[in-house]
C-alpha cells in the first residue's frame, strides 16, 4: 500500500508514464475523464500530453493499453494540437495494437486512425496503413486492409487517395493467408463502388479465379454512386446537409447532390513503364533495312512495348521519326499498319507527353489516307484519333486544313471524318468560334464536292460540330447553303452520339462529358423557331429583312449578304416608273441641264420618302446611269446624282449588283474638285451596304486601271479614312499591299503621299509586321514610311462606328475573351497576313547539314535556314523536320551556334505568329533548358528568345503538362533562378493558370532551400505569385510531403508570402455583367448614395467628367437641398471612370475591342495596398539598405531601384506604361489614369505617395513638356486632395521630392513656372511652410537666374503669409543669405531679393536693417529706394506681394478668374472654389482686395469654411464664432462689435419655401425622365404666376445648373439608349425649353444668372441645336426652332455683361478644342454678332472692364498671327467688329476701362484699341505717355470728369462693386485733390454720404498702416433704397446702424409691431439662429436710448475720439477676449 500511496499523489501526466502498470492504468483513467471534461480545444493542458500519446497506445500491459487507447481517442477527438502526433501514434497503433488478440483493442486502434482522418490527417494515416501492409504479421496486414476499407467506405474517394492503395492491392491477392486475400477482396469491392471500371486494368494481372469472383461481386453492387457518410472537421456544412437528407428520407435528394465523387482515370492508377531502354539495340538499323522482314521484326518489337497502357516519359523523337518514315514512305502496307499501331500505342501510353511529336506525325498520316485498304485505313484512324487526345485541335488545325484541299477524295473524306470524331471529344469551350470560322469554309467546299463520300463526310463533320456547340453558333457559317443540304447536316447532327464511349475505363472517363451533353444540346433544340430564319432568307428580296428581326443572331448581318440578279433596262424602267414621278422619268435625259436638275430634285424627294421594302435600288441606280449618266457635264446635276446614290445605298437593300452600276461613276468623280466630296459619301454608303473589304477591292482595282493620278490619290485618302470608320476586319491585306506598292512607285507626289498615309492607318491595325513588306523599297521611300509609322506609334486604332457590326459585336467580344483566356491573344490582323509554306525549302540536305559533326557545316546549315525565313517574312507553321534539327543545336558544344540557333528561333516566332503554339512543347521547352547555360550572354539570348515566343503564344501552353516542372527539377542554379524570375514576371498578368502549375510547387520549395542565394531569392519572390493563383491552402497542403526539417521554414515563408500576396486579376466582364450594368445602373445609383434623401441623381450622367468634379457637383446640390441631408456622413459611390463608361454606354463598351495582343485587364486597382510598405521603404533608406534618393541627375541604378520598389504596389500594366521607353503618350495616359482614380483609390495613392513623387522627380529631368505639364496637372489635383484628407507629407517624402520640384521653378516656359509656384503654395497645406523654406533657400543657390528669382519671390510670399517664424534656421541667418542677392548680376534676381526684403520690412519694420546685416552702399541705397517707392505706391495699388498672392490664387489659364464663373470651368485648377455657393462668390469677388489688408484673426466674421463644408446645417443661420459677447455689449465704453451682414436672400434660402424649391430643383437633374418632368412642371407652375415667380429669386443659378446637367444627361445617355421611347425624351426637352422661356421672359430673374452658368447653358443649347439625332425625333425641327427662340431670349434678357463674357469664353474654348464641331463655333459667333448689333442700346449696362479683360485673355490665347491661321477668318472679323463697335460707342474713354488687365503695355488689346481710336480721330488730344496722371487731368474735359465720377458712384451703389468703387474714389481724390464731389453726393441720403466718408477714411487708415482690422463682408447701399436698410462697411458702426438692421430682421421674422403680418411663433431652429436673434435683441435694447440721443445731439466724448483711439480700445478688448478663450 505504501507504493500505491506514493504514485496516487502524483500528477496525471506523471502517472501515465509510471513504471507500475497500475499507476499507468489509473493515470489513463483520470486522463480520459480530464480529456472529456476540458471544453476549450486550445487549452494549454493538452500540450502536457503531446509527448505521451504514443505511450498511451503502445503500453506493454494489455489492460492498461486498452484504457490508454480510450484516452488517446478522447485526446485526438478534443485536442486542437492532436494532429501533430498523427505519424507516431498511428505507427504505434499499426505495430502494437493491430497484432493484439482482443477485438476491442483492434476496434479502438481502427477508430483512432479514422479520428485522425477526421481531423485532416488522412494522408499521414493512409501512408502508415500502407506501410503496415508490408508487415510480416498477417494479423496486422488484415487489420490495416480492414481499416483502409472502413475509411474508404465512410470518407469516400475524395479523402482517401486510391492510387497508392490500388498500387499495392494486387500484391495482397497473392498472399498465402486466406484472411488477407479475403480482406483484399472486400477492399477491391469497396474500391469498385467508388471508381467502377477504372479498377479493372490494374487488377488484370491477378489470378483468373480471383478476378472471376470479383466480377461476380461487382455485378451484385447497386448502380448508384456511394456517398460520403463521415466528414472532416472542415466539411461541417456537408455533414449538416447529409443529416438533413437522411432525416428527409434517405436518397430523396440524391439527384441534387452538387458534389459527386470525382471520376478516376484508370490511367492515373497505373505504373509507368520505361520502354526506350528495352528497344532492340539494332532497332534503328533494322528499321532502315532493305528486307521487309527485318523491318517487320523491328516494328513488332516496338508494338509489344507500346502495348503497355502507361509509358514513362523520355526522348521519343528518334523513334517517332522512324515510325513516321515507315508510315509515309514504306511501300509495304502491312508495315504501314504495324507502324500506325505503334504510333497509336505510344500516343495512348504517353498521353499529353506525346503532344510534342503530334505535329510531325499528323500530316504524314493524313497524306497516307490515300491508301484504300481497309486494314491500313483503320490503323491510321486509330493512330490519328489517339494522337488527337494528346494535343489540341488548334495545334493540328493547319495540317488538317492543308489536306482538305487535296485532290484525292479519300484524303478529303478521311480528314473530314477525323474532324467529326475529334469534334465528339470537344466542348463549346474547346471548339471555339475561331476554329469553326477556319473549318466551316473548307466543309462547305466539300459539301459541293463531286464525290458522294466526301460530301457525306462533310455533312457528318458539320453535324457533329452543330451537336457540340449548337445550331446558333454554326448557322451563321451555313447561310449560303440551300435547304436540302442544311437538312442533311441537321439529320447528321441528330445521329451523333456525343459521349463516344469505348470499352472499360474509357466509358467511365467520358462520363462527365455525357453529363454535360444535355445542356449543350438544349439550346440548339430550344432555338427551333429561329432555325427557320436562314431558310426564309432564301429568296433575294427577303434576305435583308429576314435577318433584321434576329438581332441576337450575332453575325447574321455580316455573313448573310443580299444577293440580286441583274435586271434588264426595260424592267428597271418599269420598276422606276412605279415609284418615281412621270415628269422625273421624262426629264432624266433632257438636253437642258436645268430640266435635268429639276428631275434630280424630284428624284431625291421620291427616294427620301420611299420605304426600304419598296425601293428598287438596282432600277433606280440604272436610271441614274442612263445617258448622260456618269458623263454628266453640269456639276450641279452630277452632285445631285452622287448624293442620290448615297441615299439609295443608305436607305434601300443595296446589293453588289447595284454597286457595280455606280462604282465606275463614283471612282471617276472622286478626284473632281466640285463633286469629289459627294463621290466619297457615295462610296462610304456603298461600303456600309456591301462591306468595306469588297467595296475597297473593287474601287482600288478600278482606280488603278485608270491613269488619273488625282482619282488615285483621292481614292487612297478615302480608303484611309474608311478604314478608321469601318475597322480593319476582312480587309485583303495582300491585295492592298500590292496596290500600295504600285502607288508608292507613282510619279505623282500626291499619289505617293496618299499611299504613305494609307500605310500609316494600316499600321495602326497591323503594327510592326507591316514594315516587313517594304524592306526592299528605296531607302528614301522607306524613311518616309518609317516617319509615318513613327507618328502613329502609341496611338490606338479608333473604334469602328460604321459597317454591319452591331449584330456581331457581342460575338466579337466573346472571341476576344476566348483569346485572352488562351493567353495568346494575338490580334486577328495577324491571321490576314499572307504566309509562305517553307516546308519544301527545308530540305533533307539542309537538315543533315545542321546535324553534321563539323561545326562549320552546322553553321552553314543554320545560315541557310535563317536566309529562308528572312526571305519568306511570314511563314506557315508547317516547317518540316526543322524543329527537331534546331532542338539538337540548342545543346551544341559550340556556344556561337547555340546563340545563332536562338536568333533563328526568334525569327521563327516573329514570322510564324500565333500559330507558333503548336511548337511550344517540342521546340519551346528546350529554350528553357538553355537558361541553365554557364555563359551569361547565352542565357540572355535564351531569355530574349523565350520572351519573343511567349509574346506570340501566351503563357498557357508553357504551363500545361509536366515539361516546366521537369525543367525546374534540374538542379541547375542558373536555370532555376532564370525560370523563377520569368514566372514571377509573367504569372501576375494571367487571370487563370492551368492546374499543372501545381506540379512546379515541390521544386519551388526545394529552391527555397537551395544552396545558391540567388535561387533562394528568386524562389521567395515567386512564392507570393504562385500563391496568388494556387491559393494558400493548396500550397500549405503541399508542404505535407516535405521532410520535417524543411517543413517548418517553408511554412514560415508561406506565411510571410501570404501577407504580401498580390491581388489576382479580375476576370473580364462578360456579356451578362455588362448587361447588368446597363440595365441596372440607374437603380443601383438610386439605392446607393443619397437615395435615402430622395435624390434621383444618377451617376452615369457624369461619366465624362473627372471624379473629383462629380463629387463637387453632388456636394453642391446637397448643400442647396433639404436640411436633413447629412452629406458628410455619406460615402461617395466607388466607381472607376471605366465602369462609369461601361455603365452609360452599354453596348458601345462591348463593341470596343482590344487590339493589343494579350491585352491586360485594366479595370482592377492600380495601387496595391502592401501593409507597412511605405514604413519599410523608409526604414530601408534610413538603414542605407537602398540608395538614398539624392542626386544631381538620376542614374540607372536609381531608376532600377524605383522600378523594384514599385513592382510590389503598382499594377503591372501601370508600371509598364510609366516606364515606357519610347512613347511618352503612354506615360501621359498613365498619369491621366492615376488622376482619374485618385478619389477612388485615395488610400492606395497615399500608401504609394513616396514612389509616385519619386517617379515625378525623374520626369523633372526630362525635356518632354507634354509629360511635364501632365505631371504638374496631377500635382495640382493631388495636394488639395491630400489637404482635404488632412494628410501631411513626412520628411522622407518631402526630401525626395521638393528639391527637384524647385528645379522646375526656373523653367524657361512661363506656364511651367506659374504651375510650379501654384503647387508650392498648395504644398504648404500638407507640409509646414517653415520646412519648405530651407528647400527654397537652397534653390536660391542655383546657377539658373530664373530659379533664383522665383525662389526669392516665393520666399517673400511665405514671409508675407506666415510671418517671420517661417524663416529657418533663424530669421537673421536667412535674411543675410537673401540680402546677398540684392547685388546679383541679373536684374530679375535683384528685384526679387528686394521684394522679399521688402516683405520682411512690411512685417517687422525697421528691424529688417538689423537682420540683413552689412550691405554695400550701393545695395543699401537700392533697398532704401525700394522701401520709399513702396510707401509711395501703397495708396495707389496693392503691394506686390498681394498681387503675387492673387496670381497664385488665380487659376493658370488665359481667360479670367471671374467671380461669377461656375465650378464647371477648370475644376482641377480651382480646388478652393469647389462649391460655387453665394458665400464663395462673395469671397471670390473681394479676394484680391482682401489680400491687400494685413491679416488678423477674424473674431467677428462668419467662419465661411465651416458654413460651406458643414452641410448638415443647411436650414440654419450661420454660426458666429463663440465668444463671451456680454462684455462687448456694455453701453458706451467700447466700439460696437462687427457682425457680418446678412445677404438679402439669406433668410429666404433657409425657410421652408426655399427648401422645397431646392429639393424640386435637385429633382430636375434626375436620371429618371418622369421624375425630372414632374419637377420641371412644378417649377413651370411657379414661373408662370407673377406673384410666385419671385420665390425663385436666389435659385436661378442652381436651377440653370440642374437644367444643363439634365441636357447633358439626355445628350450622352438617353439619346443613345434604344430602350427609351423618343417621345418621352421629346417631352423632357419640351419641358426644359418651356421652363427656360418662362424664366428668361422675366428680366429680373434672368439677370441673376451668372456668367459661368450662362456659358454652360449656351454650350448645352447650341449642342442641342447641332444634335443630328434630334431631327430623327418626331417634330424634331419644331424643337430646334424652339431652342433657337430660347437662345434669342437668353441673349436679350440676361445680364448683358455676363452673357457677352460667357460668349467670348465659349468661343475661346470652342476654338481651342480641336475635336469640336466647326458649326459650334459658327453659332457662338452668330450669337456674338447679334450682341454686337444691339450694343448701341445696351452699352450703358455693360461693365466694359470685364469685357475688355475677356477680350485680352482671348487675344493672349489667340494672338493676331494665330487667329489668322485658323481655317476661317470669321473669329478674327468678329473680334475686330466687337472692338470697333465698342470704340465707336465710347470713343477714347475705352482706354480707361482696362483697369483689370495687368501689364497693359504688353497687351495686344491696348495697341489695337489705340489704333482704332486714333484712326477714328478720337484720340488726337491724348498724349501717348499715360504715366503721369496729373498731366492727363489737365486735359480732361469736365464732361469726362463727370462720366468718371458717375461710373465710380454707380459702383459704390452696387452690391458687387462697392469696395472697388470706394477704392477708385479714394485714388481719384488722391490724384485730383481739387475734384468736387458735392454734385454727386447732393441727391443722396445722409446715411449714404456718411457711408462714403467712413469708407474713404477707412481706406486712408489702412493705406497709412494705422489700422489693421480687416473689414467683414459688406452689403452695399443702393442709391434709391432706404438708407436704414444698408449695413456699414466695417468701420465703427453706430447704434443707429444696429437699430436699423435689427428692425429689418424683426420685420422678416414677424416680430416688428408695425409689421402688417400678424405675430406668430417661429418654429425652433438650430442654436446658431437663436443665439444671433437673442444677441441682436440685447443689442437693440442696450443701444436704443443711446441711438435716440445721437439722433438729436452730437456724438458723446467717447464717440468723438479719433479712429485710432477707437482702434486701440478695440485692440485691448480683443486681447482680453483672447485671454479669456485661453
Amino acid at each position: 500500500m505504501g507504493d500505491d500511496s506514493e504514485w496516487m499523489k502524483l500528477p496525471i501526466d506523471q502517472k501515465c508514464e509510471h513504471k507500475v502498470w497500475k499507476a499507468r492504468l489509473n493515470g489513463y483513467e483520470e486522463a480520459l475523464k480530464l480529456f472529456n471534461r476540458i471544453e476549450d480545444e486550445k487549452s494549454p493542458e493538452w500540450g502536457k500530453y503531446l509527448g505521451l500519446l504514443k505511450k498511451f497506445v503502445t503500453d506493454s500491459n494489455a489492460v492498461a493499453q486498452l484504457k490508454g487507447l480510450e484516452a488517446a481517442l478522447a485526446y485526438i477527438k478534443n485536442a486542437h494540437v492532436a494532429g501533430k502526433t498523427s505519424g507516431e501514434v498511428v505507427s504505434g497503433v499499426v505495430s502494437k495494437v493491430f497484432n493484439q488478440p482482443k477485438a476491442r483493442a483492434k476496434e479502438l486502434g481502427s477508430d483512432i486512425c479514422l479520428m485522425y482522418m477526421e481531423i485532416e490527417r488522412a494522408e499521414v494515416v493512409q501512408d502508415e496503413l500502407i506501410k503496415g501492409l508490408d508487415n510480416k504479421n498477417p494479423k496486422i496486414v488484415v487489420t490495416c486492409i480492414e481499416t483502409l476499407r472502413k475509411a474508404l467506405s465512410e470518407f469516400g474517394s475524395k479523402i482517401i487517395t486510391l492510387k497508392p492503395v490500388v498500387k499495392v492491392l494486387p500484391k495482397q491477392f497473392e498472399s498465402r493467408e486466406k484472411a488477407v486475400r479475403d480482406e483484399a477482396k472486400l477492399l477491391a469491392v469497396e474500391i469498385y463502388k467508388w471508381i467502377r471500371d477504372a479498377l479493372r486494368p490494374p487488377l488484370q494481372g491477378i489470378n483468373s479465379v480471383q478476378l472471376k469472383e470479383l466480377e461476380e461481386e461487382w455485378v451484385k453492387l447497386p448502380t448508384t454512386a456511394p456517398k460520403q457518410s463521415r466528414f472532416l472537421r472542415s466539411q461541417q456544412a456537408l455533414k449538416a446537409k447529409f443529416e438533413q437528407q437522411q432525416a428527409a428520407g434517405g436518397d430523396e435528394a440524391d439527384d441534387n447532390d452538387d458534389e459527386p465523387a470525382p471520376q478516376v482515370d484508370p490511367y492515373e492508377l497505373l505504373e509507368a513503364v520505361e520502354i526506350l531502354s528495352k528497344l532492340p539495340k539494332d532497332f534503328y538499323d533494322k528499321i532502315e533495312a532493305k528486307k521487309w522482314q527485318e523491318r517487320k521484326e523491328a516494328l513488332e518489337a516496338v508494338e509489344i512495348l507500346a502495348k503497355n497502357p502507361k509509358l514513362e516519359n523520355g526522348d521519343f523523337g528518334d523513334l517517332v521519326r522512324a515510325l513516321r518514315k515507315v508510315i509515309g514512305k514504306d511501300a509495304n502496307v502491312m508495315l504501314v499498319t504495324l507502324a500506325a499501331k505503334c504510333v497509336a500505342g505510344l500516343a495512348a501510353g504517353l498521353r499529353k507527353k506525346f503532344g510534342t511529336y503530334a505535329g510531325h506525325v499528323v500530316p504524314t498520316i493524313l497524306e497516307k489516307f490515300k491508301e484504300k485498304k481497309p486494314q491500313v485505313v483503320l490503323a491510321l484512324q486509330e493512330a490519328i484519333d489517339a494522337i488527337f487526345l494528346t494535343t489540341t485541335l488548334q495545334n493540328i488545325s493547319e495540317d488538317v486544313l492543308g489536306v482538305m484541299e487535296n485532290k484525292n477524295p479519300s484524303i478529303k473524306q478521311q480528314a473530314s471524318l477525323f474532324l467529326a470524331r475529334s469534334f465528339c471529344h470537344c466542348t463549346q469551350a474547346t471548339l471555339p468560334k475561331s476554329m469553326l470560322k477556319a473549318f466551316c469554309p473548307a466543309f462547305l467546299k466539300q459539301v459541293n464536292d463531286s464525290a458522294p463520300e466526301v460530301r457525306d463526310a462533310a455533312y457528318e463533320a458539320l453535324g457533329t460540330a452543330m451537336k457540340v456547340v449548337g445550331e446558333k453558333a454554326v448557322n451563321p457559317f451555313l447561310a449560303d447553303l440551300d435547304k436540302l443540304k442544311l437538312d442533311k447536316i441537321k439529320e447528321s447532327a441528330d445521329k451523333v452520339e456525343l459521349p463516344g464511349k469505348k470499352g472499360g475505363g474509357g466509358a467511365e472517363k467520358k462520363a462527365p462529358a455525357a453529363k454535360a451533353a444535355p445542356p449543350a444540346v438544349a439550346p440548339a433544340r430550344s432555338s427551333g423557331p429561329p432555325k427557320k430564319a436562314p431558310a426564309l432568307g432564301g429568296p433575294p428580296k427577303k434576305g435583308k429583312p429576314a435577318s433584321a428581326p434576329s438581332a441576337k443572331g450575332k453575325k447574321c448581318p455580316e455573313t448573310k449578304e443580299f444577293v440580286e440578279t441583274e435586271l434588264s433596262i426595260e424592267v428597271c424602267e418599269e420598276r422606276s416608273a412605279a415609284v418615281l414621278p412621270a415628269s422625273c422619268m421624262q426629264l432624266l435625259d433632257s438636253a437642258n441641264w436645268k430640266e435635268r436638275l429639276a428631275s434630280m430634285e424630284e428624284f431625291q424627294k421620291a427616294v427620301e420618302q420611299m420605304d426600304k421594302s419598296e425601293m428598287p435600288c438596282q432600277a433606280l441606280v440604272r436610271m441614274l446611269a442612263k445617258k448622260p449618266g456618269w458623263k454628266e457635264t453640269n456639276f450641279q446635276v452630277m452632285q445631285m446624282k452622287l448624293h442620290i446614290v448615297g441615299l439609295i445605298a443608305q436607305k434601300g437593300s443595296f446589293s453588289k449588283t447595284s454597286a457595280f452600276v455606280v462604282l465606275d461613276g463614283l471612282v471617276d468623280k472622286i478626284g473632281d474638285v466640285k463633286c469629289g466630296g459627294k463621290a466619297k459619301e457615295g462610296l462610304t454608303a456603298t461600303a456600309e451596304a456591301c462591306s468595306l473589304p469588297w467595296t475597297a477591292e473593287q474601287v482600288v482595282s478600278m482606280v488603278f486601271a485608270q491613269k488619273n493620278p488625282k482619282n488615285q490619290a483621292e481614292t487612297l485618302n478615302w480608303l484611309a479614312n474608311a478604314m478608321k470608320e469601318f475597322g480593319f476586319a476582312g480587309i485583303n491585306v495582300k491585295g492592298f499591299i500590292n496596290n500600295v506598292k504600285t502607288a508608292l512607285g507613282a510619279t505623282n507626289p500626291a499619289v505617293r503621299t496618299a499611299a504613305i498615309t494609307l500605310l500609316g492607318v494600316m499600321y495602326l491595325y497591323m503594327g510592326a509586321p507591316l514594315r516587313m513588306f517594304f524592306e526592299d523599297e528605296k531607302p528614301a521611300l522607306l524613311k518616309q514610311i518609317d516617319d509615318e509609322f513613327e507618328k502613329m506609334q502609341g496611338q490606338s486604332p479608333p473604334t469602328a462606328f460604321r459597317g454591319a457590326k452591331k449584330g456581331g459585336a457581342e460575338e466579337d467580344g466573346e472571341e476576344a475573351d476566348e483569346q485572352e483566356e488562351d493567353g495568346g491573344g494575338a490580334p486577328d490582323v495577324m491571321d490576314l497576313l499572307p504566309r509562305t509554306d517553307i516546308s519544301d525549302k527545308i530540305t533533307q540536305d539542309m537538315v543533315d547539314k545542321i546535324g553534321d559533326k563539323n561545326w562549320k557545316i552546322r553553321k552553314e546549315g543554320l545560315d541557310e535556314v535563317a536566309a529562308v525565313i528572312s526571305e519568306a517574312k511570314f511563314i506557315q507553321p508547317s516547317i518540316g523536320e526543322l524543329p527537331m534539327a534546331l532542338k539538337g543545336r540548342l545543346n551544341d558544344s559550340n556556344k556561337i551556334l547555340v546563340q545563332q540557333t536562338l536568333t533563328i528561333l526568334q525569327q521563327i516566332a516573329v514570322a510564324m505568329g500565333p500559330a507558333l503554339k503548336q511548337h511550344v512543347k517540342n521546340l519551346g521547352m528546350p529554350i528553357i533548358t538553355v537558361l541553365g547555360d554557364g555563359k551569361t550572354n547565352v542565357r540572355a539570348a535564351a531569355m530574349t528568345t523565350l520572351q519573343a515566343w511567349v509574346e506570340q503564344t501566351g503563357m498557357k501552353d508553357w504551363l500545361e503538362g509536366e515539361d516546366l516542372s521537369e525543367e525546374l527539377k534540374r538542379e541547375n542554379p542558373f536555370l532555376r533562378q532564370e525560370v523563377l524570375g520569368w514566372l514571377a514576371e509573367k504569372l501576375p498578368t494571367m487571370r487563370t493558370v492551368p492546374s499543372d502549375l501545381m506540379l512546379c510547387v515541390p521544386y519551388l520549395y526545394s529552391c527555397l532551400e537551395d544552396r545558391n542565394g540567388d535561387v533562394r531569392k528568386k524562389a521567395q519572390d515567386a512564392l507570393p505569385i504562385f500563391m496568388m493563383h494556387l491559393g494558400y491552402e493548396k500550397m500549405l497542403k503541399a508542404t505535407g510531403k516535405l521532410k520535417p526539417a524543411s517543413k517548418e521554414p517553408v511554412s514560415a515563408l508561406l506565411e510571410k508570402a501570404r501577407a504580401v500576396m498580390p491581388a489576382k486579376l479580375a476576370p473580364p466582364p462578360g456579356k451578362a455583367g455588362a448587361a447588368k450594368s446597363i440595365s441596372g445602373g440607374a437603380p443601383a445609383a438610386k439605392s446607393g448614395w443619397l437615395a435615402s434623401q430622395h435624390f434621383m441623381l444618377v451617376f452615369p450622367l457624369f461619366w465624362q467628367l473627372p471624379v473629383a468634379l462629380y463629387l463637387v457637383m453632388m456636394l453642391f446640390l446637397c448643400f442647396l437641398s433639404c436640411s436633413d441631408v447629412s452629406v458628410l456622413s455619406c460615402k461617395p459611390p466607388h466607381f472607376s471612370p471605366l465602369s462609369r463608361c461601361q455603365g452609360v454606354l452599354g453596348k458601345k463598351a462591348l463593341v470596343t475591342k482590344a487590339t493589343a495582343k494579350d491585352e491586360e485587364d485594366r479595370s482592377g486597382v492600380i495601387f496595391i495596398l502592401v501593409p507597412n510598405g511605405k514604413e519599410q521603404r523608409i526604414k530601408e533608406e534610413k538603414g542605407l539598405k537602398v540608395l538614398k534618393w539624392n542626386f544631381q541627375t538620376p542614374r540607372d541604378e536609381y531608376v532600377d531601384q524605383l522600378k523594384t520598389q514599385m513592382s510590389t504596389c503598382f499594377a503591372r500594366w501601370l508600371q509598364d506604361e510609366l516606364f515606357h521607353a519610347s512613347d511618352f503618350q503612354r506615360q501621359v495616359k498613365a498619369i491621366g489614369v492615376m488622376g482619374e482614380r485618385m478619389e477612388d483609390e485615395l488610400e492606395g495613392t497615399v500608401s504609394c505617395l513616396d514612389l509616385i513623387l519619386k517617379w515625378f522627380t525623374l520626369r523633372f529631368f526630362e525635356t518632354n513638356s507634354t509629360v511635364l505639364m501632365k505631371v504638374l496637372e496631377y500635382l495640382k489635383l493631388l495636394f488639395p486632395t491630400l489637404s482635404r484628407e488632412n494628410y501631411h507629407l513626412n520628411e522622407y517624402e518631402a526630401s525626395s521630392f521638393i528639391p527637384y520640384l524647385i528645379l522646375k521653378v526656373g523653367e524657361s516656359k512661363d506656364v511651367v513656372r506659374k504651375d510650379v509656384r501654384a503647387i508650392l503654395t498648395m504644398l504648404c497645406k500638407v507640409y509646414p511652410a517653415s520646412k519648405v523654406f530651407p528647400f527654397l533657400m537652397d534653390g536660391t543657390k542655383s546657377k539658373n537666374s530664373k530659379q533664383r528669382a522665383e525662389c526669392l519671390e516665393e520666399l517673400g510670399c511665405l514671409i508675407e503669409n506666415y510671418g517671420m517664424n517661417v524663416c529657418q534656421p533663424t530669421p537673421a541667418k536667412s535674411l543675410k543669405e537673401i540680402a546677398v542677392h540684392i547685388g546679383d548680376r541679373d536684374n530679375s534676381v535683384r528685384n526679387a531679393a528686394l521684394n522679399t526684403v521688402l516683405a520682411v520690412y512690411n512685417v517687422c519694420g525697421d528691424q529688417v536693417y538689423k537682420l540683413i546685416g552689412n550691405l554695400s552702399e550701393k545695395e543699401m541705397s537700392m533697398l532704401e529706394e525700394r522701401v520709399k517707392r513702396s510707401a509711395k505706391k501703397t495708396p495707389a495699388a496693392a503691394p506686390p506681394s498681394a498681387r503675387q498672392a492673387a496670381e497664385r490664387e488665380r487659376p493658370q489659364r488665359e481667360h479670367p478668374s471671374n467671380p461669377n464663373a461656375t465650378f464647371m470651368r477648370k475644376p482641377a485648377q480651382q480646388p478652393q472654389e469647389d462649391v460655387p455657393n453665394k458665400l464663395n462668390q462673395a469671397r471670390a469677388q473681394n479676394a484680391i482686395r482682401e489680400h491687400s489688408h494685413p491679416s488678423i484673426p477674424k473674431e467677428f466674421q462668419l467662419d465661411l469654411d465651416m458654413i460651406e463644408n458643414d452641410h448638415t446645417r443647411v436650414s440654419e443661420l450661420p454660426d458666429l464664432v463663440q465668444h463671451k459677447l456680454d462684455e462687448l455689449l456694455e453701453p458706451i465704453t467700447m466700439p460696437e462689435p462687427k457682425i457680418r451682414s446678412v445677404s438679402p436672400h439669406f433668410d429666404d434660402l433657409h425657410n421652408s419655401t426655399a427648401s422645397t424649391i431646392n429639393f424640386v430643383i435637385s429633382q430636375v437633374a434626375s436620371g429618371d425622365i418622369n421624375t425630372s418632368i414632374q419637377a420641371l412642371a412644378q417649377i413651370d407652375e411657379v414661373l408662370r404666376q407673377e406673384d410666385k415667380a419671385e420665390a425663385m429669386s436666389g435659385h436661378i443659378d442652381q436651377f440653370l445648373i440642374a437644367t444643363f446637367m439634365q441636357l447633358r444627361l439626355i445628350y450622352n445617355t438617353h439619346m443613345a439608349d434604344d430602350r427609351l421611347d423618343k417621345k418621352d425624351i421629346f417631352k423632357l426637352y419640351s419641358c426644359i425649353i418651356g421652363n427656360m422661356l418662362s424664366l428668361f421672359s422675366m428680366e429680373s430673374l434672368a439677370r441673376e444668372s451668372s456668367m459661368g452658368v450662362l456659358k454652360d447653358l449656351m454650350h448645352g443649347l447650341i449642342t442641342l441645336m447641332l444634335d443630328a439625332r434630334v431631327e430623327d425625333i418626331e417634330d424634331g425641327q419644331q424643337l430646334i426652332r424652339s431652342v433657337n427662340l430660347l437662345v434669342v431670349r437668353v441673349l436679350e434678357k440676361s445680364d448683358q455683361t455676363n452673357i457677352l463674357s460667357a460668349l467670348l469664353v465659349l468661343l475661346q474654348d470652342s476654338l481651342t478644342t480641336s475635336s469640336g464641331s466647326p458649326m459650334f463655333s459658327e453659332l457662338v459667333m452668330k450669337c456674338l454678332w447679334r450682341m454686337i448689333r444691339f450694343l448701341p442700346e445696351t452699352i450703358n449696362s455693360i461693365n466694359l472692364d470685364r469685357i475688355l479683360l475677356d477680350v485680352h485673355n482671348f487675344m493672349k490665347v489667340f494672338p493676331k498671327e494665330k487667329l489668322k491661321q485658323l481655317k476661317s477668318d470669321v473669329p478674327h472679323r468678329t473680334l475686330k467688329t466687337l472692338l470697333h463697335t465698342l470704340c465707336k460707342l465710347t470713343g477714347a474713354k475705352i482706354l480707361d476701362h482696362m483697369s483689370m488687365i495687368e501689364n497693359k503695355n504688353d497687351s495686344e488689346l491696348e495697341a489695337h484699341l489705340r489704333r482704332v481710336v486714333k484712326h477714328s480721330g478720337n484720340f488726337s488730344g491724348m498724349k501717348s505717355d499715360r504715366g503721369t496722371e496729373k498731366g492727363q487731368d489737365d486735359r480732361m474735359s469736365k464732361a469726362k470728369v463727370s462720366d468718371i465720377l458717375s461710373e465710380i458712384f454707380k459702383k459704390i451703389g452696387s452690391k458687387e462693386n462697392t469696395k472697388e468703387g470706394l477704392t477708385e474714389l479714394y485714388e481719384y481724390k488722391q490724384n485730383y485733390s481739387d475734384a468736387d464731389l458735392e454734385p454727386f453726393l447732393r441727391n443722396t441720403s445722409q446715411f449714404f454720404q456718411s457711408y462714403v466718408e467712413r469708407g474713404l477714411r477707412m481706406i486712408e487708415s489702412e493705406r497709412e498702416g494705422k489700422g489693421r482690422i480687416q473689414p467683414s463682408s459688406t452689403v452695399i447701399p443702393q442709391h434709391g433704397l432706404d438708407s436704414g436698410s444698408v449695413p456699414l462697411n466695417g468701420e465703427e458702426m453706430k447704434p443707429a446702424v444696429y437699430y436699423e438692421r435689427l428692425k429689418i430682421l424683426r420685420q422678416r421674422q414677424g416680430l416688428e409691431n408695425n409689421s402688417r403680418c400678424p405675430h406668430y411663433i417661429i418654429p425652433s431652429v438650430a442654436s446658431s439662429t437663436d443665439m444671433l436673434q437673442s444677441k441682436l435683441s440685447q443689442l437693440k435694447e442696450s443701444r436704443e436710448s443711446h441711438f435716440q440721443q445721437e439722433q438729436s445731439h452730437s456724438h458723446s466724448p467717447t464717440r468723438c475720439s479719433s479712429p485710432s483711439a477707437n482702434l486701440d480700445d478695440l485692440k485691448k478688448r480683443l486681447e482680453r477676449i483672447k485671454s479669456n478663450r485661453q
